[in-house]
């Protein structure tokens, strides 16, 4: 079997679901019903380098809220399926319109709803506070929480992996 580096140099886009993966799952409960949630500047700023650096990128995720959406639209990310019952529905679309195959995606997931969508695309991740059924389909479980890094962490990873990160990579120099 391939081993997870190895994966990485295949990688052309990348799908992360929002709660729990892009925020810590917590919600702010405002007065008017208003939910608020935080994501990383370090993850935002990974994702918009990727998107310079030529990859795709997608949001798959069972809610939808403005906030998310003029977030990501910020950074470059157009490609948001937000409030979609079916994840793979979602996945099969992104698919069709990039001609990306499954073996060439990372996501990132967290919790039950990314379950089937997990097991359709070829490096399945997700951060190291996911539940334990995503931990066990995970080709990748990162040391950091949702919200608290994990989507820098795997971008990262992948561009230094195919020496397009940047600030350094793992490419060495042929000889």
């Amino acid at each position: 079997m391939t081993n997870f580096k190895e994966k990485l140099q295949h990688i052309r886009a990348f799908i992360f679901d929002v709660d729990g993966v892009l925020t810590d799952g917590s919600l702010i409960l405002m007065p008017d019903g208003e939910q608020i949630r935080t994501m990383n500047i370090k993850d935002g700023y990974a994702m918009q380098l990727a998107i310079k650096a030529g990859f795709q990128m997608a949001i798959i995720s069972g809610r939808k809220s403005e906030g998310v959406i003029k977030r990501l639209q910020k950074l470059g990310i157009f490609n948001l399926y937000l409030g979609v019952d079916d994840k793979t529905e979602a996945l099969d679309e992104f698919m069709l319109t990039y001609q990306i195959e499954k073996d060439q995606i990372l996501y990132m997931g967290d919790d039950i709803p990314d379950l089937e969508v997990m097991k359709k695309i070829g490096t399945p991740t997700c951060p190291k506070d996911a539940v334990e059924e995503i931990k066990q389909i995970s080709h990748y479980v990162s040391p950091l929480k949702g919200g608290k890094g994990c989507a820098r962490d795997v971008i990262e990873q992948v561009m230094r992996v195919q020496g397009l990160w940047p600030y350094g990579n793992e490419k060495e120099p042929n000889h």
